[in-house]
C-alpha cells in the first residue's frame, strides 16, 4: 500500500512532464506574419491582464477563507484540523495554476494554428490539439499530484489506519473546497468577460455596422478573442478540475468505510486508493490517445478526435478491470448488502457510457444541421420573438433525455455497488478528463485561429480551413458542456453521500433526511431557488457589462474618424474584394487598420468581470454554512437536494438553448434555405438569429456552466463543515 501511495503522485508528474513537452513543441512552431504576431500578442496580453486582475481578488478571498478554516481547526480540533486550511490553499493554487498553464499555451497556439492552416488542415489540427492537450493533461496532472502528495504527507504523519483515516479525509476535503472556490470565480468571471465582449462585437459590429465580429475595424474583436480563452480555456479547465478532484475525494471518503470490514483486512485502503489509481490510469490512456489524433488534407477532424477519445476509453476500461482485481476483494458485505469488484467495474463502465450519452444527446439538440436547430432557423424567418420562443422550447425539451440517462446511471450504479458505486461512476466518467478537456480546449484555439485569419486578411482558403476546425470545435464544446453537467450531477451526489457518511461517523448516529419533515421541505425549496437567484445575478452582470461594451464600440465608430471612414469605404464597396477597389478607397481602408482602441474594450470586460463575479461566488459559499450551522444537518441535506435537482435541470436548459441559438445563427450565415429562399448575413432572419444568439450567450457561457460548480461547491462546503455541525 505504501508503494501505491508513492506511485500516485508520479502519475501526476508524468502528466505535467507531458504538458511541458507539448508546450515547448507548440512554442517552436511558426507564429506567422508580423501582423499575425501583433494580433496574437494583443490577445495574449489581454488574457494575462485579466488573469492577473482576477487572481489578485481571489488571493484575498483564499487568504480570508484559509484564516477562518485555520481558526476553526484550532478551536475544534476534535472534529476538524488546522491543516484543512493548508489543503484548501493547495487546492486553490493548483486550480489557478491549471488555468494559467492552459491560457498561456492557448494564446501561443492560436496564431501558430492559423499559420499552419495556410498550407494544411492536418497541421492546423495538430497544433490546435497540442495546445488543448496541455490544458487537459495539466488539469489532471495538478489534480492527481496535489491529492497524491496530501494523502502521502498527512497519511504518513497521522496514519492510514481505520481509526485515523477519517482525520486524513477531513484534511483532504479542503483541497476540493479550494479547487471549487477558484473554479466558480473563474467560470463566472470568465463568462461575464467573454459575453460582454461577444455582445458588443455581435450587436454593434455585425448588426449595426454590418462587419464581421472578427474584422480588424471592430473595436471589440480583441476582447472577444480574449474572452474565448478566459471563458472556454481557463473557465472550462477550472470547472473540470474541481469535478475531477471532487469525484475522487467523494469516492475516497466513501471508500474509507470499507476499512473496518473483514473482507478488506488484506487491502484496507483499497476503496480509498482505487479512484486515485483510476485517475492515474486515465492519464496514461489520455496520453496514448493524444498521439492518435491525426487528419490528412480533406479529412474529417471530428473523426480524428473521436478516435483518440475512443481508444483512450478502451484502454481505461481494460486497465480498470485489472486494477479492481488488485485493489478490491472479490465480494464484501456492507449494511446487509453484498457487493463485488465486478459490480464496481460495472458502475465505472456505466458512468463512462452515461457521460458519452449525455454529450451526444447535447450535440443532437445543439448541433449544426440537426432537427432542433433547423427548427430555430425556420422560426427566425418570422422575427426575433419566434426565434427566442423556439430556442427556449428546444432548451426545455433537451433536459428530458439527459436526466433519464442520469437516473438510470444513478440507479444502476447504486444497485451494483451502493453509494460507493455512484461515486466511482462519477470517477469513471471523469477518468479520461485529460483527453476530454484536450478536445474541448482545442475549440477556442481554433476559434481564435479563425479570428486571427480574418483580422490578418489572409486568403479565403485559410479561413475555410480554420472554420472547418472551429465547426468541429463547436461540436466538441457542446459535448464537453453536456459531459461537464452530467459529471457535476454525479459528483455532487457523491459529495452529498460523503457529507452524510462523514456526519454519521463523527456523531455516531444515522442522519435521516425526511421529505415529510417541514424543516427539510423548507430548505429543499430554498435550495431549489438558489440556482435561479445565482443565474439571475450572473445574467444581470452580463447585461450591465454588455451595455458598457456596446456604448464604447458605438463611441469609437462615432468619434474616431479613421474607423468611420473605413466603414464608409467598406459599405461603398460591399461585395467586392479589396483588390478591385479604387486606389483611394484602398488607401483609406489601409489607414483605418489599427485605429480601433482595442485596449478600452479589454479594460471594460476585465473590470466588469472582476467586480460582478463576487456576489454569485459569496452566495455559493455562504448559503450552506448559514443553513448548516443555523438549521442543522437535516436542513443542510434538504438544501443540497434542492440545489442539485434544479441546478442540473437549469444548467442543461441554459447550456443547450444557448448552443442551439448559436448554431442557428451560423446556419443562416452559411446560407441555409427555407422554403426555397437562401438565407444570408444581413437578412431579417439573420438579425433575428443574432438577437437569439445574444440572449443565449450568457445562458451557455456564463450562468449555465457556472451552475455545475455551484452545486458541487455547496456539497464540498457541506462536506468540509460536516463534522462541526
Amino acid at each position: 500500500m505504501n508503494t501505491i501511495l508513492i506511485i500516485i503522485p508520479l502519475f501526476g508528474l508524468l502528466a505535467l512532464g507531458f504538458t511541458f513537452w507539448r508546450s515547448a513543441w507548440v512554442a517552436k512552431q511558426n507564429p506567422g506574419t508580423d501582423t499575425m504576431k501583433k494580433i496574437a500578442n494583443n490577445i495574449a496580453v489581454g488574457a494575462m491582464a485579466f488573469l492577473r486582475a482576477e487572481y489578485k481578488v481571489l488571493a484575498i478571498f483564499v487568504g480570508c477563507v484559509a484564516l477562518l478554516l485555520l481558526l476553526g481547526g484550532f478551536s475544534d480540533p476534535a472534529n476538524s484540523s488546522p491543516f484543512v486550511a493548508v489543503s484548501f490553499v493547495v487546492g486553490a493554487v493548483c486550480s489557478a495554476l491549471a488555468g494559467f498553464i492552459g491560457m498561456k499555451v492557448a494564446t501561443k497556439a492560436n496564431a501558430r494554428t492559423t499559420h499552419a492552416a495556410r498550407t494544411s488542415l492536418g497541421e492546423g489540427l495538430r497544433i490546435a490539439f497540442a495546445g488543448g492537450s496541455v490544458m487537459g493533461l495539466g488539469v489532471v496532472g495538478l489534480g492527481l499530484l496535489g491529492l497524491g502528495l496530501l494523502l502521502l504527507i498527512f497519511g504518513s504523519a497521522i496514519g492510514t489506519g481505520a481509526e485515523s483515516i477519517g482525520k486524513v479525509m477531513t484534511i483532504i476535503t479542503g483541497f476540493s473546497f479550494g479547487a471549487s472556490s477558484i473554479a466558480l470565480f473563474a467560470r463566472v468571471g470568465g463568462g461575464i468577460y467573454t459575453k460582454a465582449a461577444d455582445v458588443g462585437a455581435d450587436l454593434v459590429g455585425k448588426v449595426e455596422a454590418g462587419i464581421p465580429e472578427d474584422h480588424p475595424l471592430n473595436p471589440a474583436t480583441i476582447a472577444d478573442n480574449v474572452g474565448d480563452n478566459v471563458g472556454d480555456v481557463a473557465g472550462m479547465g477550472a470547472d473540470l478540475f474541481e469535478s475531477y478532484v471532487g469525484s475522487i475525494i467523494g469516492t475516497m471518503v466513501l471508500g474509507s468505510v470499507f476499512m473496518v470490514l473483514p473482507e478488506f483486512s488484506g487491502l484496507p485502503l483499497g476503496g480509498v486508493l482505487l479512484p486515485l489509481m483510476l485517475a492515474g490510469l486515465g492519464i496514461v490512456a489520455s496520453i496514448i490517445g493524444t498521439f492518435l489524433v491525426k487528419v490528412k488534407e480533406g479529412g474529417n477532424p471530428q473523426k480524428a478526435l473521436n478516435t483518440g477519445e475512443l481508444v483512450a476509453g478502451g484502454i481505461l476500461l481494460v486497465g480498470t478491470y485489472i486494477l479492481i482485481g488488485q485493489l478490491l476483494p472479490g465480494k464484501w458485505t456492507l449494511d446487509g448488502n453484498e457487493y463485488s469488484g465486478l459490480g464496481v467495474f460495472g458502475s465505472i463502465a456505466l458512468g463512462l457510457v452515461a457521460g458519452l450519452a449525455i454529450g451526444y444527446i447535447t450535440e443532437h439538440y445543439t448541433g449544426t444541421g440537426k432537427k432542433p436547430v433547423i427548427g430555430i432557423v425556420r422560426q427566425s424567418v418570422t422575427g426575433s420573438a419566434t426565434n427566442i420562443i423556439s430556442g427556449l422550447g428546444v432548451g426545455m425539451k433537451s433536459t428530458a433525455l439527459p436526466i433519464i440517462v442520469l437516473a438510470v446511471a444513478i440507479l444502476g450504479s447504486y444497485e451494483l455497488a451502493g453509494l460507493y458505486g455512484i461515486a466511482i461512476a462519477a470517477v469513471g466518467m471523469l477518468s479520461n478528463t485529460g483527453i476530454q478537456l484536450a478536445v474541448d480546449a482545442y475549440g477556442p484555439i481554433s476559434d481564435n485561429a479563425g479570428g486571427i485569419a480574418e483580422m490578418s486578411e489572409l486568403p479565403p482558403e485559410v479561413r475555410q480551413r480554420t472554420d472547418k476546425l472551429d465547426a468541429v470545435g463547436n461540436t466538441t464544446a457542446a459535448i464537453g458542456k453536456g459531459f461537464a453537467i452530467g459529471s457535476a450531477a454525479l459528483t455532487a451526489l457523491a459529495l452529498f453521500a460523503a457529507f452524510k457518511t462523514t456526519w454519521e461517523a463523527t456523531h455516531g448516529a444515522k442522519l435521516s433526511i425526511e421529505v415529510t419533515d417541514p424543516k427539510v421541505v423548507a430548505s429543499l425549496f430554498v435550495g431549489g431557488m438558489l440556482p435561479f437567484l445565482f443565474s439571475a445575478l450572473s445574467m444581470e452582470a452580463v447585461g450591465r457589462a454588455a451595455m458598457s461594451m456596446i456604448e464604447e464600440v458605438r463611441r469609437q465608430f462615432r468619434e474616431i474618424p479613421g474607423l468611420k471612414a473605413g466603414l464608409d469605404v467598406m459599405n461603398r464597396n460591399e461585395g467586392n474584394p479589396v483588390a478591385e477597389w479604387s486606389e483611394e478607397d484602398q488607401k483609406i481602408y489601409e489607414e483605418a487598420q489599427g485605429q480601433a482602441e482595442y485596449g478600452k474594450c479589454v479594460e471594460i470586460s476585465t473590470k466588469a468581470a472582476i467586480k460582478e463575479m463576487v456576489k454569485p461566488g459569496l452566495l455559493a459559499v455562504a448559503a450552506p454554512v448559514a443553513v448548516g450551522f443555523l438549521g442543522g444537518a437535516e436542513m443542510l441535506g434538504g438544501l443540497l437536494a434542492g440545489v442539485t435537482a434544479t441546478g442540473v435541470l437549469l444548467a442543461l436548459f441554459q447550456s443547450n438553448a444557448g448552443g442551439a441559438w448559436d448554431n442557428a445563427k451560423k446556419m443562416i450565415e452559411e446560407g441555409f434555405e427555407v422554403n426555397g429562399e437562401k438565407l444570408a448575413k444581413g437578412s431579417e432572419a439573420h438579425k433575428a438569429a443574432v438577437v437569439g444568439d445574444t440572449v443565449g450567450d450568457p445562458f451557455k457561457d456564463t450562468s449555465g456552466p457556472s451552475l455545475n460548480i455551484l452545486l458541487k461547491l455547496m456539497s464540498v462546503v457541506a462536506l468540509v463543515i460536516a463534522s462541526m455541525i
